[in-house]
């Protein structure tokens, strides 16, 4: 039963007229509670969701009426800011969620608490066995409880942190030099120091921590949605023990600082599975660590969510069906290129296709497929691993990177035999795809009977849905973009700043792209090993939109600004 018709059945129980409630607290007219009135009478459909049904009120309308007739104190708005984030120490954020309540106020006997449902008597009997005292509720909207919920737990987790990291440095001897045996003796600070700054990666969606000791200092870094952010600094003392204690997560060798290491960190963050990346490299003043953190999920994006559309997201449906030949898409490190491939074979992905991937690591699980985590230590490489599922006769082969000419090799070779092959490369652009395979020293021959399609993909930000605001681009814009004018249809929006999205302006990364067709006239500029802009312009000719030209479509569509497709787009892409 909806929170709407708990609170229609109390008002009817305490035999109130909720209709005209309704009219003298509400934007309701007679003529409407009429008409909603004679419906009733013919059905025995509740008067308030009648009246919702034909959008007269809001479901809120009726709470605000029925509080003030029941002496339930309503408000609309209620000081976040004052909230002590201590009130909620012993309350799970899902809980609060969940169950639309927030305690806002505790004295020495009471606890008041806003709610959207008054009525829910098992929450407020929760609460008083959790306080051990009086609740007194308080109504409101679910919006604005909602966003209050975020904001406390933000705050209450922030005094969270700032309270370990004193604690940290307390117990560290910040006078002299840090001895490690001395630091594991009471390690519980430095240990809570670590998870809090993994907590608050997972928590703000950040794909990397940077942690980086400089001569006086070790300043900490996340990059989210592409765009590195200072979030702590700590003093450089502080900098061995931390480095030490990711170490030991990450299972390498503490004694070892001269020389770079590679690990891997698996934890659980509330309930969810996080495999890091962990890599350390020795500098000036320590050791710079750099974690990539990766959300496992078995939930693959589908390439619409990606921000894939029109004629590309027509072209890759096709291509996916493709019984064989290679696609490759290309892309910085972090750009989503892993993700793309698996949008793809979740399309492809039926009981009829052997599919088996090679990955370095395997970030998604697919039901119905075989994934295979290479590992240099045993010398299982991707041209190993390539090799010898060939003789397992797949239908189609996923290759998490192609490196070098033996991986590239085999996976031409493996098209040429009856296999549909998708892989990543790192290239600028799709055009720079056909040369830097034969820079390799795959054949030119082997690279034209072969390859299918090369996508190549940059993420960028999108605005914040609740803060953009309409802009006016500005001649020197204008000449950015490389237009004269703003398209009549089109609307430019730039970032404002709101507690939504942290004061950024924006609220998401979606996916620019061009798609490489590779038809007669490129696989002759390929044969004949034309460089990559003359294949490009080849491409554009053939009606490729570039990953500039798809970048501004999302400017005019509202997606993103300017300043972010300048910032993503670099020059030598403006220029086709």
């Amino acid at each position: 039963m909806s929170r709407s018709e708990n609170l229609v059945q109390g008002a009817e129980e305490q035999n109130i007229k909720i209709g005209e409630i309704l009219v003298k607290h509400t934007s309701l007219t007679q003529e409407q509670l009429d008409e909603a009135l004679e419906i009733q009478s013919e059905s025995d459909v509740l008067i308030g969701e009648i009246l919702l049904k034909k959008n007269y009120i809001h479901p809120h309308d009726i709470t605000k009426a029925i509080c003030l007739q029941m002496g339930i104190p309503y408000s609309e708005e209620f000081k976040v800011e004052e909230i002590d984030g201590e009130i909620i120490r012993d309350l799970p954020i899902n809980y609060c969620k969940q169950h639309e309540v927030l305690p806002i106020v505790e004295s020495s006997d009471e606890v008041t608490v806003v709610m959207t449902d008054p009525f829910k008597h098992e929450v407020l009997a929760d609460l008083r066995t959790l306080f051990d005292k009086n609740i007194t509720p308080i109504v409101s909207s679910t919006l604005k409880i909602n966003e209050a919920i975020n904001r406390v737990f933000e705050k209450a987790n922030k005094n969270l942190i700032d309270n370990i990291e004193d604690e940290f440095e307390e117990n560290l001897d910040l006078d002299g030099p840090i001895d490690i045996l001395d630091a594991a003796a009471d390690e519980a600070p430095v240990i809570r120091f670590v998870n809090s700054i993994i907590f608050r990666a997972v928590k703000e969606r950040a794909s990397d921590i940077h942690i980086e000791p400089y001569e006086k200092e070790s300043i900490y870094r996340f990059r989210i949605n592409r765009v590195m952010t200072e979030i702590l600094r700590q003093p450089i003392k502080t900098h061995m023990a931390v480095t030490s204690r990711v170490k030991v997560m990450g299972k390498l060798d503490i004694a070892e600082k001269r020389i770079p290491q590679d690990g891997r960190i698996k934890i659980k963050i509330a309930g969810k599975d996080i495999d890091i990346r962990l890599s350390t490299v020795p500098v000036q003043n320590g050791e710079r660590i750099v974690m990539r953190v990766l959300e496992k999920s078995n939930n693959i994006l589908k390439l619409e969510s990606l921000g894939f559309e029109g004629q590309v997201l027509k072209r890759l449906d096709e291509l996916s069906q493709l019984k064989h030949g290679v696609v490759y898409v290309s892309g910085p490190t972090g750009h989503g290129k892993t993700t793309t491939l698996f949008a793809m074979l979740e399309r492809i992905n039926t009981p009829d296709r052997m599919i088996i991937t090679v990955e370095d690591p395997v970030e998604y699980e697919l039901g119905g497929i075989s994934q295979i985590q290479v590992n240099p230590k045993i010398d299982l490489t991707f041209a190993r691993a390539l090799r010898s599922i060939l003789r397992q006769n797949p239908d189609v082969i996923m290759v998490g990177e192609t490196r070098d000419y033996e991986t590239a090799e085999m996976a031409i070779n493996a098209s040429l035999t009856g296999h549909f092959v998708l892989s990543t490369i790192h290239t600028n652009d799709a055009s720079s795809c056909p040369t830097r395979l034969i820079d390799m020293g795959v054949q030119p021959f082997l690279i034209a009977s072969s390859l299918a399609a090369v996508l190549a993909q940059r993420l960028i930000r999108t605005l914040c849905k609740v803060c953009k605001k309409p802009h006016e681009a500005t001649d020197f814009e204008l000449s950015l973009l490389g237009i004269e004018e703003i398209p009549d249809e089109a609307t430019i929006f730039a970032a404002g700043g709101c507690p939504r999205c942290q004061g950024t302006g924006y609220g998401g990364l979606t996916s620019v792209s061009e798609l490489l067709v590779i038809n007669d006239d490129i696989k002759n500029h390929i044969l004949r090993q034309a460089d990559s802009s003359t294949i490009k312009r080849a491409a554009i000719k053939n009606g490729m939109s570039t990953l500039r030209h798809n970048a501004l479509e999302k400017v005019f569509a509202g997606k993103t600004s300017i300043d972010e497709m300048v910032r993503a787009i670099n020059d030598e892409e403006f220029s086709g």
